[in-house]
């Protein structure tokens, strides 16, 4: 039993500045007590995403959602080595990334590259895609099983308090 192939979210997960990216983050990430941003994340948040999409009747496409979740924190290593926010960073380079595999439209592009700019926080001027990323990355974080909870930097009213996707 296969899953249905994604060819265009597969070329961004091989893309040499992708993997480049992700194995930096994943070094600098190596020792962090709490919540990583490596594959599993990415995916638990594209998965989240893909399933509010069909719940909501929403109609992106299974390869966007992937897209853009596999990509939304693909500037974390840049926040840690120089101070830029990720979401921005993550943006400039989720452009490059894209234009280099031509399998999504210029809309599309903007569409994904705009909603790695919005994951990081709610806004009601978000994007329908950067608001439905937002709340699966948020969603994706197992709060109330996490060991480090108590030192964590996030309010209590942002940790997840249980199962809710």
């Amino acid at each position: 039993m296969g899953f249905p192939a994604m060819p265009a979210v597969e070329r961004i997960r091989l893309h040499p500045e992708y993997r480049r990216r992700l194995a930096r983050l994943a070094e600098l990430e190596a020792d962090r007590e709490f919540c990583r941003h490596g594959m599993g994340h990415l995916l638990d948040a594209a998965r989240i995403a893909y399933i509010l999409n069909l719940e909501r009747g929403l109609g992106f496409s299974r390869e966007l959602v992937y897209a853009a979740a596999l990509l939304h924190d693909v500037g974390k290593g840049e926040q840690y080595e120089t101070g830029a926010p990720h979401d921005v960073a993550g943006a400039e380079i989720a452009r490059a990334i894209l234009s280099g595999t031509g399998d999504f439209s210029p809309d599309e592009q903007e569409a994904i590259v705009r909603a790695v700019r919005e994951h990081r926080r709610p806004s009601p001027d978000a994007s329908v895609l950067g608001a439905l990323l937002c709340e699966a990355d948020k969603a994706s974080r197992a709060c109330y099983e996490c060991p480090a909870r108590e030192g964590c930097s996030w309010s209590d009213e942002k940790k997840n308090a249980g199962v809710g996707v």
